[in-house]
């Protein structure tokens, strides 16, 4: 995770080698790439570099593109070196690593508190092995290692789904450095499904790895025209078995036979 998501830390944070590349080199000794369709402006003024125009951002094997970056920086010392605090993406961003894809139509990583805020149409962060996707925003925060989705956010492992109003999740490190989903907490218009169920409810817990989400408060679990109504469920995702632990009530639509007419008794 620490190739992707801490990504402009990786890229700009820290002290800034003047003969770098916009001025960003950082402490690692591998310079930072930065080209752009309509080229670079530097506003000293304001201590701002702006790439225009199909601009891409590459270091140690993490690339940032979107159709302008604009970095905004302090300077630090009497030596000309710089320190970015801040890195806005904007049009059509995507960013890329081995194991990772992020889309968004606009980004924006502070570097101080380690935060990247993804906003616009179509958010999308994809791992190995999983896809969380928002309507109005998707953030990271890297210290807390904790993904955020909001608006009718979905987060799919395989065919198993998570749909809720918010969601926050928890992610940790494969073997291979790679993201996984660990834990997801859901609020509000909690939707989890199976391949024969439905179950709804106001908040939930998902452990990723077990396939087990716990659903809190109205919780309706409904399977063709049956329902069973709760406070409590577990739901499990890999084997479709749910269980409703604490206020249980059910709606047993019993399968109607047709009935054969009843014959005349004449007369």
């Amino acid at each position: 995770m620490r190739h992707l998501l801490i990504l402009l830390a990786l890229f700009f944070a820290g002290p800034a080698a003047a003969q770098a590349t916009l001025g960003l080199g950082g402490n690692s000794d591998q310079p930072i790439q930065v080209d752009a369709d309509q080229g670079i402006e530097w506003r000293r003024d304001q201590n701002v570099y702006v790439a225009r125009g199909n601009a891409k951002a590459s270091r140690g094997g993490v690339t940032v593109h979107g159709d302008t970056l604009t970095a905004r920086y302090r300077a630090k010392g009497g030596d000309g070196g710089s320190e970015i605090y801040q890195l806005e993406a904007e049009g059509n961003v995507r960013i890329v690593s081995a194991n990772e894809t992020i889309l968004a139509e606009r980004a924006v990583y502070d570097a101080d508190q380690s935060v990247l805020v993804m906003t616009g149409k179509n958010l999308k962060l994809t791992t190995r092995t999983d896809v969380i996707t928002a309507r109005d925003s998707l953030e990271y925060w890297e210290k807390r290692q904790l993904a955020v989705a909001r608006g009718d956010a979905v987060a799919t492992r395989d065919k198993r789904r998570v749909r809720a109003d918010v969601l926050s999740a928890q992610l940790s490190e494969g073997a291979n450095k790679e993201l996984k989903l660990r834990r997801v907490d859901a609020f509000g218009n909690v939707d989890v499904r199976t391949d024969q169920e439905v179950a709804k409810g106001e908040k939930g817990v998902y452990m990723v790895d077990q396939g087990m989400a716990t659903l809190i408060g109205g919780v309706r679990i409904t399977r063709g025209q049956n329902q069973l109504n709760g406070e409590v469920a577990e739901v499990n995702l890999n084997t479709g078995v749910s269980r409703l632990l604490k206020g249980a009530r059910a709606l047993v639509v019993p399968n109607k036979e047709p009935q054969e007419p009843k014959k005349g008794t004449g007369g």
